[in-house]
């Protein structure tokens, strides 16, 4: 039985991302039982569900399921998979090189900054402008402790002086600011795109200002600037294996205590839950300045 939400009629089960506990096997499956720990191997199979079918092809195990949270194994495969790939993929970065990000408190950003950290890289993490100092502040040093190297507001970000305070930053060595991360677009990211440097890569894996991203013809002239596109969910359709490789190897971090899971907002859904609720959850999505990811549970998990 599944609960639908948002159509008249049955249409799909909304979520990409979970984490399932086996309740029971087909006489005929053999590297799965009772019990096990899985997440989807394909994104829009529909975790949003109390209980579901599923082949062995369609699953991939959780090998080792000691020390973890059914949470912090159903929010891993998008956010912290998102970060892993754009860090490793699209430049090599070296011990001591820069990258920049904004959204820098979501759920990647978080993710982008505790890997970068332990790889060695450091960071410039842009954030939005709070209704007052004392939440700037306080936003800023939960960032810091995760391992961030700058923490800057949009606003300090556009101020004409930036591109110099990141000169000083860089200039202790030959390290560069080689990569940026961008999920908001508009005139924010135009000013993220003036510090990147020579030959420097922008990856756009999100528009939450729903403004384009605007290439300056004189930076993709002189500076040699590259832009590319990021989609975590069609990755991780053409790579299971590698899919699978990068989960087990955060899920390791976080097993050991170097990677904090993402702050949550969770949401019981029972078989009695009012459908108002689901909605309410659903739609407080769409709002800023949230605590924490949106995590429905079901059950007593």
């Amino acid at each position: 039985m599944t609960q639908l939400l948002g159509t008249q009629s049955p249409a799909a089960v909304g979520g990409n991302e979970g984490c399932f506990e086996i309740a029971s096997v087909g006489s005929g499956v053999k590297d799965l039982a009772k019990g096990d720990w899985i997440i989807m191997r394909s994104t829009g199979f529909g975790t949003w569900r109390t209980h579901t079918l599923a082949t062995e092809q369609d699953v991939l195990k959780i090998d080792n399921k000691e020390g973890l949270t059914p949470i912090q194994v159903g929010t891993v495969s998008v956010n912290p998979c998102t970060a892993y790939r754009m860090l490793r993929d699209f430049e090599t970065l070296k011990e001591g090189d820069w990258f920049i990000q904004n959204g820098a408190n979501s759920g990647v950003g978080r993710a982008a900054i505790q890997l970068g950290k332990m790889w060695g890289y450091r960071s410039i993490n842009v954030i939005r402008d709070r209704p007052d100092a004392e939440a700037t502040e306080k936003m800023k040093q939960e960032l810091y402790a995760l391992g961030a190297t700058k923490v800057v507001t949009e606003s300090e970000l556009m101020d004409r002086s930036f591109g110099e305070r990141v000169k000083e930053w860089t200039s202790s060595g030959p390290h560069r600011v080689k990569l940026g991360l961008n999920c908001v677009g508009g005139k924010p990211t135009s000013a993220l795109i003036k510090c990147l440097s020579q030959s420097g890569h922008l990856v756009t894996y999100g528009g939450m200002s729903k403004q384009p991203v605007n290439l300056p013809t004189g930076l993709l002239i002189f500076k040699d600037l590259k832009f590319s596109g990021f989609w975590v969910s069609r990755w991780s359709d053409a790579h299971p294996v590698e899919k699978k490789k990068c989960v087990d190897e955060i899920l390791e971090y976080t097993r050991l205590g170097l990677f904090k899971d993402v702050p949550v907002e969770t949401v019981q859904w029972d078989w009695d839950t009012p459908e108002s609720v689901l909605k309410e959850a659903v739609q407080g999505t769409l709002s800023g300045f949230r605590a924490g990811k949106g995590v429905l549970v079901y059950g007593d998990t």
